[in-house]
């Protein structure tokens, strides 16, 4: 868990980390190199953690310091590892200009979705990058949900409020979108990339502070395994704060 920052932010990459390896190992043979896209790559933990098993590895992201926080994370790290990463400054909505059709066997587009007022034509083109059998893996807030984090905090009001949008305020004051589990899977079946397993992530601690700290380790582990088991369970994934969904390119 080093360099997740606080709880909040562990519990979401250790899960996803852990579902994204599950969906690998199931689309791909043991061993095989794969060539990942990683859009909206952030401080490049998922890019990171996938270049350390040996896969080749693309970040794209738009905003210049996070593009820095990625990059100096990525020379702290052996160089066999950094020669496996291209780091790119651009925007998610444009890859076709950055990059051919089935350039991929993996696209991940982790927390990016609720910044885009209309995500269809982003997904499509992200689908479009994948070559045959490959993987898209999206990570969004939960559109079903929304009136949990106000609820469970005893802000009453603000549950009510949320049952009728699919609009929310963030950590950093920033109003964002929502998506809604029936309607990404249609988006992912008409833009051939038919959803073939989805989670959920962070039913039990999304009302933790930002810079909660880790618990210790046999604590931190049942948490995981609890929040793991909740979010492949029904109706648990439904309430998470996050919705993990992976399609696959027919």
């Amino acid at each position: 868990m080093k360099g997740l920052g606080g709880l909040r932010n562990a519990v979401r990459q250790e899960l996803v980390a852990r579902q994204v390896d599950e969906q690998i190992a199931a689309r791909f043979p043991v061993g095989q190199r794969l060539r990942v896209l990683d859009v909206g790559v952030g401080q490049g933990t998922q890019a990171l953690r996938l270049a350390r098993a040996g896969h080749s590895v693309t970040g794209l992201e738009s905003d210049a310091t996070m593009l820095a926080a990625a990059r100096e994370a990525l020379a702290g790290e052996p160089e066999g590892i950094r020669e496996r990463v291209r780091l790119i400054q651009g925007d998610g909505q444009d890859t076709g200009v950055h990059f051919l059709p089935g350039s991929f066997d993996v696209v991940l587009c982790h927390g990016v979705l609720m910044y885009v007022p209309e995500p269809d034509p982003m997904l499509a083109g992200l689908a479009r990058m994948l070559a045959s059998g490959g993987l898209l893996s999206l990570l969004v807030r939960n559109a079903d949900a929304l009136a949990m984090r106000p609820g469970t905090a005893g802000d009453f009001g603000g549950a009510l409020a949320a049952f009728d949008t699919d609009t929310y305020t963030n950590r950093i004051g920033v109003t964002v979108r929502a998506d809604r589990l029936d309607a990404l899977t249609a988006t992912l079946a008409g833009i051939a990339a038919p959803l073939h397993a989805w989670y959920g992530v962070r039913v039990f601690c999304d009302n933790v502070g930002n810079e909660a700290e880790l618990p210790a380790p046999t604590e931190l582990a049942r948490l995981m395994d609890a929040e793991d088991r909740a979010g492949r369970t029904d109706p648990y994934r439904r309430v998470a704060a996050l919705l993990h969904l992976c399609g696959v390119r027919g």
